[in-house]
């Protein structure tokens, strides 16, 4: 089928996002606020040409300095709630019906917001955004890595104490090189034994052993990224097989220079192993991106036609945290969207 006929399925196709962060998701126009807003005390251009070029990775180490300074720019609970709100209804109008938005509270704490603050803010946009727009959000509370135990301990006593009720995840982000899943093992445990799902990034910009790792020691239910699975048959059986599922984000992995292009990129290998997988978009502007664009690069990738595009859609929806109701009602307008466009 033609190229814009499927974009321009795929932007009408009810969808579910599993793999999104928060700070990541600031619009080019959101940041050049910022930016001009806190002139003087960050690196970060407020003019779009040179935040576009400020915005060009020469590798992942690159992508995380670059990534860092964005998130110094959220300064107050007001910056917080309103990037959630704009977040959110910038998923609603890519059809995203619901969507786990990583959010790393940390990161916010230590640069003086109130964790209540902070979570408080999150609520009152996802509120917002399911009034007004109908999607619905929900949390993963991220471990940055690079911050060591310290910030898994404040990540941890802030998702278990104060719980808000969007939070339905534990995550790990940040630089996998010379950050060991391992460390942070009593902190999923904990998190798991208060009902929270596992969902900590690995493979991305490292081996197989990261994945590994994460499955051994952290509980993973899902992993995030996780392309460096290709590499290994054996864990591609292991996740097929135990129906674990990866958070794909191709464009975002060749910006980072994880994969050398997108034309290089692991995914039809890993689905044709049998290996689930769902499609996100990571941190959208920044890559130039949405996941429309994502799910029309998947099909490009793996050759799909409205119908299997459809089936990454229910995918998404499978593999989220949803409950099952919410979830075959979900999959039954992705079926409804499907058989109009198709008669």
């Amino acid at each position: 089928m033609r190229a814009q006929d499927l974009a321009e399925f795929v932007a009408g196709l009810p969808k579910a996002e599993l793999h999104v962060h928060h700070v990541g998701s600031a619009t080019p126009e959101t940041v050049a606020r910022l930016a001009e807003r806190h002139a003087g005390s960050t690196p970060v251009p407020a003019d779009p040409q040179r935040l576009a070029e400020y915005f060009t990775f020469t590798d992942f180490a690159h992508f995380i300095d670059v990534y860092l300074t964005v998130v110094d720019l959220i300064r107050d609970a007001e910056d917080v709630a309103t990037l959630t709100y704009d977040i959110g209804a910038g998923l609603a109008a890519q059809q995203v019906r619901y969507a786990e938005l990583t959010l790393t509270p940390y990161s916010s704490i230590i640069r003086g917001i109130p964790a209540e603050a902070y979570c408080e803010a999150v609520e009152d946009a996802r509120a917002r955004v399911a009034r007004d727009h109908g999607t619905e959000l929900r949390w993963c509370f991220d471990i940055p890595g690079e911050a060591g135990v310290t910030s898994a301990d404040v990540t941890l006593e802030t998702a278990l104490k104060l719980r808000p009720e969007g939070l339905v995840s534990f995550g790990l982000g940040g630089p996998e090189q010379g950050v060991p899943r391992p460390q942070f093992a009593p902190h999923f445990a904990a998190a798991r034994a208060a009902g929270l799902r596992s969902v900590p990034h690995a493979g991305e910009s490292t081996g197989p052993e990261t994945i590994w790792d994460s499955l051994r020691h952290l509980g993973a239910e899902r992993i995030g990224h996780g392309i460096a699975a290709a590499r290994d048959p054996e864990l591609m059986a292991y996740l097929r097989d135990n129906d674990i599922a990866l958070e794909v984000c191709p464009t975002s992995n060749a910006c980072t220079r994880s994969v050398p292009s997108l034309a290089e990129h692991p995914l039809p290998a890993l689905v044709a192993a049998g290996v689930p997988v769902t499609i996100n978009s990571d941190d959208p502007p920044m890559f130039s991106t949405t996941l429309n664009q994502e799910y029309v690069v998947a099909a490009g990738l793996l050759g799909l036609d409205r119908a299997g595009v459809a089936d990454l859609a229910r995918q998404s929806v499978r593999y989220s945290f949803l409950d099952e109701a919410r979830k075959a009602q979900l999959v039954a307008e992705i079926d409804a969207y499907l058989d109009a466009a198709t008669k």
